[in-house]
């Protein structure tokens, strides 16, 4: 079965979905969808896709149809995903899905009453590059301490993420992998604190973060004023770097300053592969409910103390 896929919205990001069609590809881009008639159909001819939309809700109402990628701004994540879980669409949702984890379990119930597939977007998870530095992560001893770093410099001072209303920020359009990733090596945090320094549109321009995991402590830095994407492990017996943690990830760990190397492949297309997987019902998708709503809880919860200058117990 080919999973016939819908493009909700024209995002950049896109195009990444677009990239990783291909020889033996299990989907294929099949419709999009845009607030105006006239800009889908210029995109849809642009891009090789038979069929446009002039709304999102047109989109959802295409029985050609089998799922939706949205890629709407963060604050209009779950409103969509529920919309398309009600035409009775599976979904893969852009992160981060949400800051508000009940919102999760909505979805996820919803879903699952439906017998639909939902599952956050997060490439980098289903990259060989994280399968390698988690095979390799033994070789350090004990996990001691994580230090992340994400920037990346948005030039048009327009761009969505800097509105606050559409839920932009650094924390969440960069801090959120930082994050996940912390998360992915030493659990569920206990206790987290968060620094914002303010910028355009009032967001959160730079963000920093602490996460406690016992005696572990993940550190983080993520904005849009400068350029960075890695991860950094500290063990009892070792330290482990992975360069390019986030995006076009090389396939390159460093433990101990030796290149340990892997067949980068792509990405997005491994996504795409576990997300069509789970719609045929062969396996579950790699990030469910609690991963989701894990991530949601933190994400919430660095916000609520950057706003109160204390550190939250979750």
């Amino acid at each position: 079965m080919t999973v016939r896929l819908g493009l909700l919205s024209t995002a950049n990001i896109n195009g990444a979905i677009l990239d990783a069609r291909g020889d033996g590809a299990p989907f294929e881009v099949a419709a999009v969808g845009s607030r105006t008639a006239d800009r889908a159909r210029a995109y849809a001819a642009a891009h090789g896709i038979a069929r446009a939309h002039g709304s999102y809700d047109e989109l959802l109402a295409d029985d050609a149809i089998d799922a939706v990628y949205i890629a709407l701004p963060n604050a209009l994540h779950h409103e969509w995903t529920m919309r398309a879980l009600a035409a009775g669409k599976h979904v893969l949702c852009e992160k981060p899905y949400t800051r508000v984890p009940a919102q999760v379990d909505e979805a996820h119930d919803a879903a699952d009453r439906a017998g639909l597939v939902i599952t956050e977007a997060y490439m980098w998870r289903h990259a060989a590059q994280t399968s390698l530095m988690l095979d390799l992560l033994p070789k350090i001893g004990r996990v001691e301490a994580i230090r992340g770093a994400f920037f990346g410099i948005l030039p048009r001072a327009d761009d969505v993420r800097f509105d606050r209303e559409l839920g932009g920020g650094a924390l969440l359009d960069l801090g959120c992998y930082c994050v996940s990733a912390a998360r992915l090596i030493a659990g569920e945090p206990e206790r987290v604190y968060g620094e914002a320094s303010a910028g355009r549109g009032g967001v959160d321009e730079r963000f920093t973060g602490t996460l406690r995991f016992g005696d572990v402590v993940a550190t983080f830095q993520c904005g849009f004023t400068s350029r960075a994407n890695e991860i950094e492990v500290y063990g009892s017996d070792g330290v482990l770097l992975v360069p390019e943690t986030f995006v076009n990830p090389p396939g390159v760990v460093v433990v101990d300053g030796r290149e340990h190397r892997v067949e980068p492949g792509n990405h997005y297309r491994d996504e795409l592969d576990d997300f069509c997987a789970a719609v045929r019902g062969e396996r579950r998708p790699l990030i469910r409910r609690d991963e989701m709503r894990g991530q949601a809880n933190v994400l919430d919860a660095l916000l609520r103390s950057a706003e109160s200058a204390e550190a939250i117990r979750l």
